[in-house]
């Protein structure tokens, strides 16, 4: 069985082909599903390990519907990516109704050909899953990465093994949630891949910061937060 590692930084990548695993997909920031790496860690991690690197291709959080910018830095990431000489890319598009975007994402495969790809879990929100595995079939998809649209890979195994069955020409790799506990039910499923993070967190600070970095509210699966253009030049003519 192929194990493919979501590794966040050089130090997990390093660490996923230590412990064995067969491939990386590369990604920065998981708290939010994963977001294209930076340049100089795909370029520092491609330099440091050995086995298959796939970068995960989303040029931000939220939904998986993008404006015409924030195509192009995909094809762009896809261009820097084949430049490095990567093994694979993980991407994909969906229409604002939970469809396939089945234009933007075959157009992402074609700029991807030479390499694998993998369409992501953006299949965990298609209304029809089996009728859009058949689409991504026909587009010569090489993986699936999805949760069986549950909430771990374990609550979604009716759908991933239906997956399975259906099309044996894709190879559907359980995501989510696996760990050494319950990775044998997805073994003996008969599955070819498996990917995980293996995430552990480590104590980096002696205490805590006396303020956080993070915000809470920005985490938005259906909202897009955008530098506002009212709000910006309210400022700009206060202070001009």
């Amino acid at each position: 069985m192929l194990v493919e590692v979501c590794a966040n930084s050089v130090e997990s990548a390093i660490n996923a082909e230590r412990a064995g695993a067969d491939r990386i997909e590369l990604c920065s920031e998981l708290a939010v599903g994963g977001i294209s790496p930076s340049y100089g860690l795909l370029k520092t991690v491609k330099e440091r390990i050995s086995i298959p690197i796939h970068v995960l291709i989303r040029p931000r959080s939220g939904d998986f519907t993008y404006s015409d910018a924030e195509y192009k830095v995909m094809l762009e990431d896809i261009a820097l990516c084949r430049q490095i000489g990567v093994a694979g890319i993980v991407s994909g598009v969906l229409h604002t109704d939970f469809t396939l975007d089945v234009s933007r994402t075959a157009a992402l495969m074609e700029a991807a050909q030479g390499m694998k790809f993998t369409f992501h879990r953006a299949f965990d929100w298609v209304k029809n899953p089996k009728e859009t595995m058949e689409t991504l079939a026909e587009l010569k998809v090489d993986y699936v990465l999805t949760s069986g649209q549950g909430k771990s890979a374990l609550e979604g195994m009716a759908l991933l093994s239906d997956l399975k069955r259906l099309f044996p020409n894709v190879a559907i790799m359980p995501g989510s949630g696996i760990n050494e506990g319950n990775v044998r039910s997805i073994v003996e499923a008969g599955f070819e891949a498996i990917h995980l993070s293996g995430t552990k967190f480590r104590q980096t600070l002696a205490a805590p910061p006396p303020i956080s970095m993070n915000s809470a509210s920005f985490l938005n699966d259906d909202k897009l937060g955008v530098s506002n253009f009212e709000t910006i030049k309210a400022v700009v003519d206060k202070v001009k």
